[in-house]
Order: structure tokens, then C-alpha cells, then sequence
């Protein structure tokens, strides 16, 4: 494999990615690169998501490339997004034959793991291709155990995009550095795309900003949408953001009183207003799909 067509290929296992994968890839645009593709196989989400339906494990994946591609397009990025085979190692072999690229970005947790032998991914990708293979850690450690940085969990979906809530996450970084992780579990009738599109919105707010984020759409339910999250992250503390004036399910079915009974961890409840966009896509992220490739 050449790699002569200069796309560089972004593959994200398990989660979407954040503001390094988007800073790594404008660096490889200013470098020459002509083009950015973006595969996720459909595989588990690691953080929010624990879903045992193959429909919803392909629209977790649509979702991570969807989001991606939005938040790209904001930075002036645009992408070709691909769903892959369920399985890592060949959803990455299918993608590198599909987009030829010159460079291939990882994005995955630390240490992300696959096979019987417990393979190293990132290490494997390295033997097998004749392009560089580059890491892009999503859950840093570092960062994670810091004094200096906050790690927030977000729960929001109906105001993921919400000025009210984006203002007091600025403002928290602001104060302190902060590092957040969106999930945006089942609410409503708010469907797998507009979420997308609002996720996107945020994140593409956030790293204009400088701020370290990540999201997941759709996940399941919200009490085990935070536990997954809790149990696959360290969390400093936790915002729950609902609509202001209307009345919550969430808050009705004891959302704050279980999440307060899995972790020790500060919880906060805000009330967001609605944005005035929410139905109207971030650039031109509403036309934005991700293929699948079986």
C-alpha cells in the first residue's frame, strides 16, 4: 500500500473523538494531506452505552462518525465517514483498503485490547500497515488523576446544546481546568440524529474554546448510561442538565437520588433553556451520513 492519495484515516474504537484527533488532523490538512476519512467499527461504546442490540451498536457507530464529521466540518474538515465490521483489526483492515490512506489515527482508550491473546491494537496496526500508525489517546490518565484538572461528567440531551449550559462549562474551565465527558442518554422523542447534531454543536463550542471534550449520542437509559460512564472513567464530579421549566422524567424517575447512590462524587442538577437552533444542524452537519460498510 502507497498511501499516494494523501487521505489521512481517522479510526475511532469505542469512542468518539475529541479535540486532539480534531487538532492532529488540521495539523496533517496544514501539512498536505488532501483529504480525511473517518471509520468507527460497530463495536460497544465504552462510556454510556451498554446495548446488546445490533441496530443500536451500528447507530452508536454512526453516531461516534457523524458527531466527528459535524465537529470537523465546523473547523473547515471535511470527511468521508464509513460504519465498519464489528470487529477491530478487520474493520480496520476494511477501512485501510477502502481509503488507502497515508497515515492512520487511532483513536482509543488506553491500552485498548482485542482477541484471545489480548493483542494491543495500536501496536498490531503498527506490524501490520507500511504507513504511520499515530495514537490518539482518548482517557488520559494524566489528566485524570491531576490536581489541576476536573474530569466533569455531562448527562444532557434535550439541552446538550443549550447556551445556558455551555456558558456555565466555559465558565467552569475558566476557574479551573476542566476536562469533560458528554453522554446524552434516551430522552424523549429527541431522535439518534438531532442529537448528533447538537453534540456536535457543543463540541465544536468547546474546542474553539480550548476546552477538552468528548461526547457519546444515544445512550441507553440514563441510570445506566452513568454507571457505564462512572465505571469506564474517573469522574471528579458529576452535572445533570435538564430543561428549565418543564417538568423532568429524569428528575421524576430519582435520576439524582441513583446516580448519589453509585458514586461519592459532588452531583449537580442545572436547569438549561432550550437553544433557539436545536432543529437546525452546526455548518452543514445535517447532511452529513456515515456509510456502512458490511
Amino acid at each position: 500500500m502507497s498511501g499516494a492519495n494523501g487521505t489521512v484515516l481517522a479510526f475511532m474504537n469505542e469512542v468518539a473523538g475529541g479535540r486532539r484527533l480534531l487538532e492532529t488532523l488540521r495539523e496533517r490538512i496544514d501539512d498536505g494531506a488532501e483529504s480525511v476519512a473517518v471509520a468507527a467499527p460497530q463495536n460497544q461504546p465504552a462510556a454510556g452505552q451498554i446495548v446488546v442490540d445490533q441496530d443500536e451498536i451500528r447507530d452508536a457507530a454512526r453516531s461516534r462518525v457523524e458527531v466527528t464529521q459535524s465537529v470537523l466540518s465546523e473547523f473547515g474538515v471535511d470527511a468521508v465517514g464509513a460504519v465498519m465490521d464489528p470487529d477491530p483489526p478487520l474493520a480496520l483492515d476494511d477501512a485501510v483498503r477502502a481509503f488507502e490512506p497515508r497515515e492512520i489515527l487511532i483513536s482509543c482508550l488506553a491500552e485498548t485490547r482485542f482477541g484471545l491473546l489480548r493483542r494491543d491494537l495500536v501496536e498490531w496496526a503498527r506490524n501490520r500497515y507500511d504507513v504511520p500508525v499515530t495514537h490518539i489517546p482518548v482517557r488520559i490518565e494524566a489528566d485524570a488523576v491531576s490536581w489541576d484538572v476536573v474530569h466533569t461528567l455531562v448527562v444532557a440531551t434535550q439541552t446538550v446544546d443549550s447556551p445556558d449550559l455551555l456558558k456555565r462549562l466555559k465558565d467552569r474551565a475558566a476557574e479551573r481546568p476542566h476536562r469533560y465527558t458528554i453522554i446524552s442518554p434516551r430522552s424523549g422523542e429527541v431522535t439518534r440524529e438531532d442529537v448528533c447534531e447538537r453534540l456536535a454543536r457543543t463540541l465544536a463550542e468547546l474546542y474553539k474554546a480550548e476546552i477538552d471534550a468528548t461526547g457519546q449520542p444515544m445512550s441507553p437509559e440514563p441510570v445506566a448510561a452513568v454507571q457505564n460512564a462512572i465505571e469506564h472513567y474517573r469522574i471528579n464530579e458529576i452535572l445533570v442538565s435538564t430543561l428549565s421549566g418543564k417538568q423532568s422524567k429524569w428528575l421524576e424517575d430519582g435520576l439524582l437520588e441513583k446516580i448519589g447512590e453509585m458514586t461519592k462524587d459532588p452531583v449537580e442538577h442545572v436547569e438549561s433553556k432550550p437553544a433557539a437552533s436545536s432543529a437546525s444542524p452546526p455548518g452543514a452537519a445535517g447532511s452529513r451520513k456515515a456509510a456502512v460498510v458490511s
